[in-house]
């Protein structure tokens, strides 16, 4: 990056430690992607996706869409009027691409006519990665078993509200989809789910551990690393339209390296990544000595490198006698620069980056207390 005084921010908050590689409020801490956010849907028309999404149904044809018994033969559902809608008897149907970890963007609609009860009326499914299914299910003024409600983990945990709109209008879920994660037979993290329904919350981060099933208890067991969005064909006329999925990063447990709950190990390995990067950077920056110094002292943060500890004494030892030699006047105009400086120096020295013996460190605290800048 560029290098200014600004960026040094003399350097952060507390320091990185053994399960956190960044400093808190770390400019070397990767920003935010930019997102260009969607628009809300309404009843008449679908919604834009956000800018990053793969969209699965854009409510023109399915071609990314195949049946789900053998994933290849052509879906047989109808595309009318910027919809979907299940052809009863023709079978479930699921997405050409797989997908693991994601936030899921569906609507979808029950039969205006109202036909059926309980489990008979307006029903479908999500199923996540083609094996977990978030139940679909006309509930406006209609009882069923909890654990089959609309938005449901069905068989496994009722939706926590009935926040369903009257059939014929549409539906909207957003869900957030963590699969459970395994390893030599040893889960490690059972996955979650969390499902808004029309924008009220209905699953709270619930446990999966493992697929769902219809009148059999859920069996802890390994996910698939990726797997198809299958939709359900149970009988109803129902439409779907604005599918949308937004792939996550990887959790901590299966070697994301943001965050909090990092191994040691795949911290430590991180801020040796971070420093390299660093490093790098500083030699960039070698036509301006002050920043070339500040960024090889900034690395010491994330890797106590002996050679690149020695490089920052000599430098520093360059700067200090540079800055002695400064007339009053001079030293005043180099305010910015100098308050930066000390802010770094007493960062690395009070952190155990370098010895607390640097000469740099004492001359720089008289200079900043004789201005006044300390006030």
């Amino acid at each position: 990056m560029a290098y200014t005084f600004n960026s040094a921010a003399a350097f952060y908050g507390d320091p990185p430690d053994a399960r956190h590689p960044w400093a808190v409020h770390d400019m070397n801490r990767p920003q935010p992607k930019l997102v260009t956010p969607g628009t809300f849907s309404t009843q008449d028309q679908a919604g834009k996706p956000p800018s990053d999404a793969i969209v699965l149904f854009d409510g023109k044809d399915l071609s990314g869409w195949a049946s789900a018994k053998d994933g290849v033969a052509p879906a047989k559902w109808k595309v009318e009027d910027g919809h979907m809608e299940v052809v009863p008897s023709t079978g479930d149907i699921q997405t050409r691409e797989q997908f693991g970890d994601c936030q899921l963007h569906v609507e979808w609609a029950a039969p205006t006519e109202v036909k059926g009860s309980s489990q008979g009326r307006g029903n479908s499914g999500v199923f996540l990665m083609g094996i977990c299914e978030i139940q679909v299910l006309d509930v406006y003024d209609n009882p069923t078993y909890a654990d089959g409600y609309a938005a449901s983990v069905y068989g496994v945990n009722p939706a926590m509200v009935n926040a369903i709109k009257p059939p014929g209008q549409y539906q909207v879920y957003d869900i957030v989809f963590r699969r459970p994660v395994w390893k030599e037979g040893k889960m490690l993290d059972p996955g979650y789910v969390t499902v808004f329904v029309n924008g009220v919350l209905a699953q709270d981060a619930t446990p999966l551990e493992g697929p769902t099933g219809h009148m059999k208890r859920t069996i802890p067991g390994p996910f698939p690393e990726k797997g198809p969005i299958k939709l359900q064909d149970h009988g109803n006329p129902m439409r779907f339209r604005n599918i949308w999925y937004r792939p996550l990063p990887p959790r901590p447990i299966e070697g994301g390296t943001d965050g909090g709950f990092l191994t040691e190990a795949a911290t430590t390995a991180k801020r040796q990544a971070i420093a390299a990067d660093i490093r790098a950077d500083a030699e960039k920056q070698k036509g301006n000595a002050v920043a070339y110094m500040l960024r090889l002292m900034e690395s010491l943060a994330y890797e106590k490198d002996s050679a690149t500890a020695k490089q920052v004494e000599e430098l520093a030892a360059t700067y200090d006698a540079a800055i002695k030699a400064l007339t009053p006047d001079d030293v005043k105009a180099k305010k910015d620069e100098i308050r930066w400086v000390h802010g770094a120096v007493g960062y690395t020295v009070r952190n155990g980056y370098l010895p607390e013996s640097l000469p740099l460190k004492a001359d720089l605290d008289r200079i900043v207390k004789e201005q006044k800048w300390d006030k």
